[in-house]
């Protein structure tokens, strides 16, 4: 039980890597990464611990000098400086040299550098910011992973207290190579696993008593509305609660079922996977078994050492080898064979076991984690961050937030910030759970920043005014609810294809702006603006619209180049920061030129857990461009051996061709014929060819795009469409405003005043001009002047 077969562990450095004393030992694992140990007793460490599991590099150039008790080490990026004994910040210093930092940075042991943040153990209780753990990524150019604490894994991969006291740390001093120093973390602590298909789509979940019949009524209900879940989570009301006896202490802990709400959870569970549904149920397991479980007797009897005459319960004791391994055999075992697909751990009773040192956090990840992928499943948990090395237990549970704007504000920088330390799949509870108010407009721009989110997993509170469903909010805002929901497995192609880019290019699904721009001081500013995937920037609005104008608003940096507006079509020139302003229907999502995005319309039931039969493919004017459409068989861990299926795709917009190349790889993965939508953006309406008959060709003049519909063709068979005069449109500045106008809550003298300004035939700064002489809102003048200097 809880084999390893997901990675490889090499905890041994290598010899020649290695600087050593008689209580000091230096490993360099690549030029910019060292790991550093002092010891008094002069025993070092070269097995596993919690956190780092590889340190088998490559052999590293370096040069040595020696200098009294210490030495002086010279990497072509590091240069470390150690004067002997103990370390401290007057015997132990370095110099990142190289990368993209020009002026290289100083490192003194001990000391606090310019860290840029990584991520908190929970969001529970949390209204706003909340304070966060040091990543490995530092302004300054060097950050450090303190591994000095940390528990050992034995060969049989259980954990061991280490003996002795001393430092164990890691430097990472790669300048601002960003993306190398996350790489070289993941190989030094273990690649984030692939999730798989089903949780990248939507996630239901409540704290509510649910009986079989409402959940199904529930989902019915959804799916009437067309509204697609691919995720069931169920809180801790599907086990006895109110019904214990006192006698047996609290009902928080429970494994089993409320035969009153769900007479027959095997059925239920059925239902669910019939409906395209996956189930993950609650688990608070800190007061372990009772007498009174269904599984009681199976695991005292398991154990051998429990009096189960006088009820003595089987105490929850993470640090028994013996306990963990009956714990899942006898009471989760027997409900993942009725159907439970993986577990909610939602452990919340501190970090203190009978070993020193020790969470029982961390103890739950990685065993449930390590379980869940026995007979080749694709594992998940769903549970809260440990330590660094928790991105290998994916997914990440934020905790219980409070339903507030402040709470949804920190959300973005919270999310794109634990990048830093690789956690890339944080699912937060979408609209808050507790406390706060009822503001439909908040839990609207909370679900938009959901869609574009690591996981959308929707939850509240058990209040009978707390329900998520879109139906309980105005009709307008439920109906721009549902569009979003759709949305989200319409991006399903695209999303499962950067879940396989962050496993094998050690890159998250959002990263900080900072990233690809290291030496703009602005990619730093814009706190809660990212990078989703490959090709998209989001800038959730996470404020209440504006007075008057209806919209809200955002402050956004844009890199240059050229960006196109997922929802609105307009036309940006990139090397400059602005506000944007959206009505509810939207949030800032720019695209980038040269963009291919896969999408499918299969988005519901069973068919969406599967690579579907068609595809709607977007692609985004100005650039060139190529996507590599990654898929496999969803749910095992095949791919960690190449069993899967590549469709290149590639765009040059100089001559306005667009091809889709022949699947590459096992094509038994896909299906054998696959219709096409493809999507131009961006683009004026011209003619096009193509070798494919039955193509049929439609514009759309309000977003700019050109669509082309093609009939089933063989995924061996390349297809190409042309556009006979590739050009970007323009942005119809003068309509889009008389749209702002005409929706604003304003003085009509006011939008009269101001649109005789825009008519006139004038340069668009003598516009601005003129509308920044007259007496108007602020807000108003921004939101024009948006529109006005979007394009170049």
């Amino acid at each position: 039980m809880f084999e390893n077969n997901l990675w490889q562990m090499e905890p041994v450095g290598r010899r020649e890597n290695t600087i050593q004393g008689e209580k000091y030992r230096f490993l360099l694992l690549t030029p910019c990464l060292i790991r550093m140990e002092y010891r008094e007793d002069g025993c070092f460490e070269d097995r596993p611990t919690q956190v780092v599991w590889n340190r088998q590099f490559e052999r590293v150039d370096y040069r040595l000098v020696q200098k009294g008790e210490g030495f002086e080490l010279f990497t072509e990026r590091l240069h470390v400086t150690y004067t002997g004994g103990e370390f401290s910040k007057n015997s132990l210093n370095a110099i990142a040299i190289g990368g993209q930092n020009p002026y290289g940075a100083v490192w003194y042991y001990g000391e606090k550098t310019d860290n840029l943040g990584g991520t908190a153990r929970t969001l529970d209780d949390v209204d706003g910011v909340c304070e966060l753990e040091e990543g490995i990524i530092s302004r300054s150019g060097c950050a450090v992973l303190d591994d000095s604490k940390t528990l050992i894994l034995d060969e049989n991969g259980w954990v061991l207290p280490r003996k002795g006291e001393g430092a164990d740390i890691y430097l990472f001093a790669y300048g601002n190579d960003y993306k190398e120093a996350l790489g070289d973390f993941y190989r030094l602590t273990g690649k984030t696993p692939m999730l798989p298909r089903f949780a990248l789509g939507n996630w239901w979940s409540r704290y509510y008593a649910y009986t079989e019949e409402s959940y199904k009524a529930l989902i019915t209900r959804f799916e009437e509305e067309k509204i697609p879940f691919s995720v069931g989570v169920v809180d801790m009301d599907w086990h006895l609660v109110d019904e214990v006896d006192p006698k047996y202490g609290s009902s928080w802990t429970g494994y089993t079922w409320n035969k009153k709400y769900f007479p027959e959870p095997e059925r239920f569970l059925a239902w669910l996977h019939e409906h395209g549904m996956k189930v993950s149920l609650n688990l608070h397991p800190a007061s372990g078994i009772r007498a009174y479980e269904d599984c009681y007797l199976s695991i005292a009897e398991e154990l051998g050492n429990i009096d189960t005459d006088k009820e003595e319960p089987v105490d929850f004791d993470i640090t028994s080898r013996k306990f963990l391994e009956a714990y899942f055999k006898c009471v989760l075992h027997p409900e993942e064979e009725k159907g439970v697909d993986f577990w909610w751990i939602d452990w919340q009773q501190g970090n203190t076991t009978k070993i020193p040192g020790l969470d029982p956090l961390w103890m739950l990840n990685h065993y449930h984690y390590l379980d869940n992928a026995r007979d080749g499943k694709r594992p998940m948990t769903f549970s809260r961050y440990a330590c660094p090395g928790s991105h290998r237990y994916p997914v990440g549970f934020s905790g219980d937030t409070h339903v507030t704007w402040d709470s949804l504000d920190f959300q973005p920088y919270f999310t794109s910030t634990a990048s830093n330390i690789g956690y890339g799949w944080w699912s937060h509870d979408i609209g808050g759970h507790m406390c706060g108010f009822k503001n439909n407009e908040l839990a609207l721009r909370w679900l938009q920043f959901g869609v574009f989110s690591p996981i959308n997993r929707i939850h509240s509170s058990k209040s009978e005014f707390m329900g998520k469903e879109p139906w309980n909010y105005p009709v307008e805002i439920s109906m721009i609810m549902g569009k979003f929901l759709r949305l989200r497995h319409r991006m399903i192609p695209y999303l499962y294809t950067m879940n396989h880019r962050a496993w094998e290019e050690n890159l998250p699904l959002i990263l900080p702006m900072y990233y690809e721009n290291p030496m703009e001081g602005k990619a730093y500013e814009v706190k809660n603006q990212y990078i989703f995937g490959r090709d998209f920037l989001v800038a959730p609005i996470t404020e209440e619209n504006l007075p008057g104008l209806n919209r809200g608003k955002v402050h956004v940096w844009l890199p240059e180049g050229t960006y196109i507006d997922f929802f609105t079509g307009m036309i940006y020139s990139g090397g400059k920061e602005m506000d944007m302003y959206r009505d509810i229907h939207s949030i800032p999502v720019l695209v980038k030129a040269g963009a291919i995005v896969p999408f499918t319309e299969e988005i519901q039931g069973e068919k969406f857990l599967k690579n579907p039969d068609s595809l709607c493919i977007r692609v985004y004017a100005g650039a060139g461009g190529s996507f590599v459409l990654y898929e496999d068989d969803n749910e095992t861990n095949a791919y960690l051996t190449g069993d899967s299926v590549e469709t290149k795709m590639e765009f040059c917009w100089k001559n306005g061709s667009f091809t889709v190349f022949p699947a590459e790889g096992n094509r038994a993965l896909i299906p054998e014929k696959r219709s096409y939508t493809v999507e131009f953006f961006g683009v004026e309406d011209c003619e096009i060819t193509t070798d494919i008959d039955g193509a049929v060709k439609t514009y759309r003049e309000e977003d700019g795009c050109l669509t082309v519909r093609l009939p089933e063709i063989s995924v061996t068979e390349k297809i190409q469409i042309t556009l006979s005069v590739p050009k970007l449109r323009k942005n119809e500045e003068n309509k889009r405003i008389f749209e702002l106008l005409n929706q604003g809550e304003i003085p009509f003298s006011v939008k009269e005043e101001v649109y005789s300004v825009i008519q006139k035939n004038i340069s668009k700064a003598a516009k601005l001009t003129q509308l920044c002489s007259m007496k108007m809102e602020r807000e108003l003048i921004g939101a024009i002047g948006e529109i006005l200097t979007a394009k170049e």
